[in-house]
Parts: structure tokens; sequence; C-alpha cells
């Protein structure tokens, strides 16, 4: 009881109550704003931390992801769009209930569930403390390594039927966490000879560039207004959707205990949860003619079970340093920039710390829920600007994110590249989220491997109780995973995520053929270092080939078919390829995203991105040019108040003008 009121006691004093309340109303519009998800909104926030106090950050961070999945209703309901992944299943009854005329009553209903399911998930986290915290004393090395395995196993679930793709996808991201020194030996790899990469691929530009950079590419593409509804059709009653939530409390305790279990599953996170709490709400329904048409109920059970998903989901992130969803992976990054170390220390000695985490995501569901009450349509008007408004906002935090890392432009080129490969893995059906948690686990899992390998052997460890019961249920998730894919594909019922849904099959193809040649060149490399250095680029290498080969000829089986069935095979492959048909736009992007490096080396960040913004603003979005000059200008005293006065930033030395 001491450590829970010491936690609500650190929330509630400034200025960790301040930035608690400011990360809500920046996740509230990351949650509105397709595309832009809670953790595209912890990538870009991330580098804010680094000169914070761990509660502030913490709150910041926690406060804007907690909401994101409250504030998604929005497009949801009003678009037919999901706002992230995790509104998904929303869409099935929020849309037809916002077509009817009922969208306040789809507001009421999931604002309400949001901020009780958040509750109930932050309850769940404080209850599970005490219960898990002998388990971790029982944990050793062979057991955390086991650990990494059950989650890179589970992480398969988020490749949106294709396990094979999502396994691959996080193999790609140990393979990347191994680039500079070796945590065992000091012996560089996979340096390519910059000195840049000797310490290792720092995990703020690539987050922003797998995640933040695509939607930028997307939105500067499409170039159209975001809603495709009149605002005329929007119109109904939020106090009957309040009531509905209350009518139907039994459906929403169990859709938010679903989503608590399924948080606390590694590696699933919110891609699946409102999927199964909607599915379990149609079957346990006595009348199920209204799913799909409208039906107040297929609103409450997916938005219970997302929001209760983030307290379970934290659970093993502190308790284990295993992320229960991609957005963790990233909240990992948090803890290192912080110095701390998920696990016994935060369940002992920073164990105060660990309750203001729970406080933060009660009080931060609550909060956003009262006040997408009150603004809900005015925060609705946002999804009708168009995309030209919002890309150079974007690129302006994207970009100085990035360089918050270490003040180089190194980490710039870091997170251009990143953002090529995050745009041709999303269009290409490989998802991202597996990436980014091989590279948060590869640093664990290859120290726990080694100590595992020095004092148990090489076989002897696996027959531990608790690592044997781990590895089971690794290879039980794999089958399970395996055979529900294969049902659902002759079904037709696959859920797709984002990065599966109209699949470039051509540029999948190539990518993962171009990695399989990368994880081969670098088994090659490791055979040449002692075991100590090249043991893990092998349990990497071997079997994510093994993976690669599989997909492609998965992969190759069906172009085949497409280039069978069609006369002009080739042609039709090509023209259905969605990274050809955007090649020129999102080319040109990515130049003018160069040459704001470039114009950086001239006059520094503080002229090159407002003038982007200005170019972009004039030539892309064909405004008039005060309308520019004024958001050029705007975006200038964000810089330089933002950015240099109050974070105090190091700006780019450059060549004409010199910065204070």
């Amino acid at each position: 009881m001491d450590a829970v009121l010491d936690g609500l006691w650190l929330v509630v004093q400034w200025p960790a109550i301040g930035y608690l309340f400011l990360g809500v109303l920046i996740g509230l519009y990351f949650g509105a704003i397709p595309g832009l998800s809670g953790l595209v909104g912890l990538a870009i926030l991330l580098p804010f931390t680094f000169l914070m106090d761990p509660v502030p950050a913490f709150a910041f961070l926690l406060g804007m992801f907690a909401v994101t999945t409250t504030s998604d209703t929005l497009a949801s309901v009003l678009l037919g769009v999901p706002g992230t992944a995790a509104s998904q299943a929303t869409i099935l009854d929020g849309y037809p209930l916002a077509m009817k005329g009922e969208a306040d009553r789809a507001f009421g209903a999931a604002f309400t569930v949001s901020a009780l399911g958040g509750v109930l998930g932050a309850v769940a986290l404080a209850v599970s403390i005490p219960i898990v915290k002998p388990l971790i004393f029982s944990f050793a090395k062979p057991e955390f390594f086991a650990l990494g395995v059950l989650g890179l196993t589970m992480i398969g679930s988020l490749s949106g039927g294709n396990m094979v793709k999502g396994l691959f996808a996080a193999l790609i991201g140990l393979l990347i966490s191994m680039v500079g020194y070796s945590l065992t030996g000091g012996v560089p790899r996979y340096w390519l000879g910059a000195t840049y990469l000797l310490e290792g691929i720092p995990i703020v530009p690539m987050v922003l560039g797998l995640f933040a950079v695509p939607e930028v590419i997307e939105l500067a593409v499409r170039n159209t207004s975001i809603s495709r509804v009149p605002r005329s059709s929007v119109s109904g009653g939020m106090k009957r959707g309040i009531c509905d939530a209350f009518r139907n409390w039994w459906l929403f305790l169990r859709s938010s205990a679903i989503g608590i279990y399924i948080g606390m599953l590694p590696g699933l996170g919110g891609v699946i949860v409102d999927w199964i709490a909607y599915g379990h709400a149609v079957q346990s329904a006595k009348d199920k003619s209204q799913f799909g048409k409208g039906d107040i109920r297929g609103v409450i059970a997916p938005e219970s079970a997302n929001n209760a998903m983030k307290g379970g989901a934290l659970m093993p992130t502190v308790a284990f340093g295993i992320p229960g969803s991609p957005a963790m992976a990233i909240l990992l990054g948090a803890f290192v920039i912080q110095g701390f170390m998920p696990g016994m220390q935060m369940l002992t000695t920073k164990l105060d710390l660990t309750f203001s985490m729970v406080w933060t995501l009660a009080i931060a569901n609550v909060l956003g829920a009262v006040l997408l009450l009150i603004w809900a349509k005015q925060i609705a008007k946002i999804t009708f600007l168009p995309s030209h408004l919002i890309v150079p906002a974007v690129v302006l935090f994207v970009m100085m994110g990035a360089w918050m890392s270490s003040n180089t432009l190194s980490d710039w080129w870091s997170m251009l590249v990143f953002g090529v490969i995050g745009y041709w893995m999303k269009q290409g059906g490989i998802p991202r989220p597996p990436l980014i948690l091989g590279f948060v686990l590869g640093p664990i899992m290859e120290s726990a491997l080694y100590v595992t390998y020095q004092a148990y052997g090489p076989i002897s460890w696996i027959f531990r109780p608790i690592c044997l019961v781990i590895l089971i249920l690794a290879i039980v998730t794999i089958v399970i995973t395996a055979l529900r894919g294969r049902r659902h594909s002759k079904e037709g019922s696959t859920v797709k995520i984002q990065e599966t849904q109209n699949e470039d099959q051509l540029a999948g193809f190539v990518f993962i053929f171009l990695m399989v040649c990368v994880f081969f060149w670098a088994g090659l490399q490791s055979l040449g270092w002692e075991r100590a250095t090249g043991q893990f680029p092998i349990v990497v290498c071997v079997p994510a080939v093994v993976l690669g080969l599989l997909a492609l000829f998965r992969d190759g089986l069906e172009l085949k078919n497409v280039l069978n069935i069609s006369q002009n095979g080739l042609r039709t492959l090509l023209s259905n390829s969605l990274v050809l048909r955007e090649l020129p736009s999102s080319s040109l992007l990515l130049l003018s995203l160069v040459c704001i490096a470039g114009v950086t080396v001239l006059f520094g960040q503080a002229i090159a991105i407002p003038l982007f913004i200005l170019g972009y603003l004039i030539i892309r979005g064909k405004t008039t040019w005060l309308f520019a000059l004024s958001y050029a200008a705007i975006a200038g005293l964000i810089l330089y108040f933002m950015f240099g006065e109050l974070i105090g930033i190091l700006w780019y030395p450059s060549i004409f003008i010199e910065y204070g």
C-alpha cells in the first residue's frame, strides 16, 4: 500500500501531471487520425523524454498511448476507417450506426467502456504485481532466453494469417540488433565500414523510419481529404450510448477480461484483441440479426477489450522485459533511456515507479474519455482536413525526433533508409511490428544464450521445468497458429492487418529474396568469428534462411498463378504493383526529405524544415503564398521555442548560420 500511495503521489505532482495531461491531448490526436497510431506516437515522442525525469517521462508516454485506442473510435465510426489496428472490429457496427444517424450513440458507448476498460486493465496490472513477483525470482538466463523465443513465436500472429512472414520479420530485427560491437568479445559485426554503426543502430531513427515515414509517404501520395463522409450525416444521442454501456455491463466485463488476458500474452497486442472480443459478443448473443448492421454491442465489446489490453500488455513488459505488444517494445526503449531494467528492479526498489504507471493508465483513460465526450464533434473535424495540411507538421516532428537521438545527420540517413524499408515492407505485406520486437529482444536473447551455454551447456538447460513449459508453449503456439491460419484461409475469413491489406505480392517477393541473400551473407560472415561472437548470428541466420525460402516458395506459387491466368501476366503483375505505381510520388517526397538534410548543412534545421513546408504547401498542396508563409512561420516558431529554448537541442553547425 505504501508503494501504491507513493506511486499516486509521484503522478499527481508537478510536472508529471502536466506531462500526463499533455500526453493525453497528443494521444487523442494520434488516435483520431488514421495512420498516426499509438505506435507511431510513441516513436515520435520517445526522443522528447531524453532529458526528463523518469516519472514525467513515463506519464508523458503512457498518457499518450493509453488514449489512442479511445479516440481511434472517431475514424472508425465516422469514416469507416480504423484509426488504429485495435479498432478494426469497431467498424463493423460503428460505421453502420453513423450511417443510421447514431454516431453520437456509438461515441457515448465507446468512450464510456473505453474509460472503464482502461481502469480495469490498470487494476489488473496492480493486482498481478504481487503474484508475478515470486515468479521473477525463479527466472534465470535460460528462462529469459526461452521467454524471448516464446515472444518471437507469438509475434507470428501479427502477420495477418501468415506466420512465416511474421517470424521472418522478427528474425530481421534480431539481425539488425547485432550491428556494431558484439556483447561478448567486443568484435565489430556488420558495420559496413561506417563508424556510426559501431555502437549499434539507434532505436529512435529506426522506429521513426519504419513506422512514421511510410505513413507520411501514403498521406502525401494520396493528397486527398481523409474523410469521405459528409458532416451533415452525423447525428444521434450520446446519452443513449452511455446508457447502452451500463445496460450491457456483463458483456463489458467479459470483453475487458479478454483484453487483459490477450494483453498479457507477449507479442499479441491490440491487433487481434478486438476481433476476439467482437467474435465473443456475436457468439454469446441470443439475437445476432443486427450485428454488422449497427448493433451497439458490436461497439462495446471491441472498445472494452482494446483499452483493457494496455494494462495487461504492460505487465510482461515491466515484469519480464518481454513486450506485451509492439508499442511496449518501444516503451522498453524508454526504460533503457531512463536507465532502468525491467524485471526484479521494477518490482522491488522501483515498485513506486511501477505503480505510478498503473495510476497513469487509470487517470489517462478516464481523462481521455471525458475530454472526448465533450470534444468529440470538434475533434472529428480534424479528419476532414486535406492530407497536405497534415504532412508538413508530421515531417517537422519526425525529422526533429530523429535528430534528437544523437544530434547527427547520420540519424537522418538512418531514418530515411529504414523509411524505405518500412514502406517496402508495408506495401509488400510483411509486418513491421515483429521487426522492432526482434530488435529490442536481440541483446537480451544474445546475452541470455551466451550465459546459458556457458553455465548449462547446449542441451541440458532445455529440461529446466520452467524452460520446458515455455518452449512447449512456443511449439504449441506455432502449431495452433499454423492450423488456424490454414482453416481461416480455406474459409476466406483471415483477419488482415494493415501491412497485409492490398498486398503488393511482387514487392514482397523481391524484399524477401533480398533479405534471404543478406541472411546468407551474414551467416557466412559469422563462421569466421569466435564461438562467443558468432553463436547468436548462426542461431538467427539458419532459421531465417529456411523461413525465407519457404515464404519465397509460397509467394512464388501465387505469382506463377497470376502469370498463368493472364495473357499478359508480367505486364499485369507490374501494373498491379503498388510500389511501382507510387514510385514517382514516393521518390519525390523522399528526395525532398534528403534536400532537408542538404539545406541543413548550409543553413541549419531552423531554415531547412520551414523551407520544405513552404515548398510542399505551394507545389504539392497548391495553397496560397500567404497561407504557406504563415504555416512555415509557425513551424519556425515551434522549432525555435520548443526545440531550441524548451528542449535545448544542439543545432547542426551549418556553414552560413551560427546558432546559439
